[in-house]
Parts: C-alpha cells; sequence; structure tokens
C-alpha cells in the first residue's frame, strides 16, 4: 500500500510541476485535464502526507522512551501518534478503493405516470 500511495504522490508533483511550467498553458484542454487529476489526487497525497508525519512522530517519540525523564511523556506521544495512524491507514484504505466511472455523471432518470399493467387495475 505505501509503495502506491509513493507512486501517486510522485504523480501529484509531477502534476504540479507541469502546472507550474508556463509552457502547459498553451493548452487549455491539458490544463484542465491535470486540473482535474491533482483535485483527484489531492485527498490521497495530504492523507499520505499526514500519516508518514504521524509516523515520525511515533519514530521519534520511541527514540525518547530510553531517557527516564520523558518517558511517560514519550509513551502518551507514541499512543496518540499510534491512534492517528490507525486512523489515517483506515482512511488511506477508504480513498484507494476504485471510484465508479458514473460518479462524475449526470444521470436523469424520469418517472411518468401512466396506464399500469394488471396491478394498477385492481
Amino acid at each position: 500500500m505505501l509503495d502506491k500511495l509513493a507512486a501517486v504522490e510522485a504523480r501529484y508533483s509531477q502534476i504540479e510541476a507541469r502546472l507550474a511550467a508556463p509552457e502547459t498553458y498553451d493548452d487549455p484542454a491539458q490544463v484542465a485535464r491535470l486540473n482535474k487529476e491533482q483535485n483527484e489526487l489531492s485527498p490521497v497525497v495530504e492523507t499520505y502526507r499526514a500519516y508518514l508525519r504521524a509516523r515520525e512522530r511515533e519514530q521519534e517519540a520511541g527514540a525518547l522512551l530510553s531517557d527516564p525523564e520523558l518517558r511517560e511523556l514519550a509513551q502518551e506521544e507514541q499512543q496518540q501518534a499510534r491512534q492517528e495512524l490507525e486512523r489515517l491507514e483506515r482512511e488511506l484504505q477508504l480513498l484507494l478503493l476504485p471510484r465508479d466511472p458514473n460518479d462524475g455523471k449526470n444521470v436523469i432518470v424520469e418517472i411518468r405516470a401512466g396506464v399500469g399493467g394488471e396491478e394498477a387495475a385492481l
């Protein structure tokens, strides 16, 4: 999962770099496509970066466990970081689920009252 998230973050960085380049704006269709892809990847990347920060906090707290004066505080910080890691991992799993291709489409369903069959005649 972390490899896939790293690839998504790399793609997000590529999109940011392309959007920062002035020559990209010569093609409005490409700009629209890149902006759309960036908006789709943004929640995943932000959650992934929060996950990495929480993992770093947990490791830093683990390093402080050897200090007797800071042990209690470090244990508390490590526990909070673990809880945040679990929450963010669940959130990332949901964000990585494949999207329905019809999510972005507007579908109109028309229901008309009309002549029914045998059940309507009852």
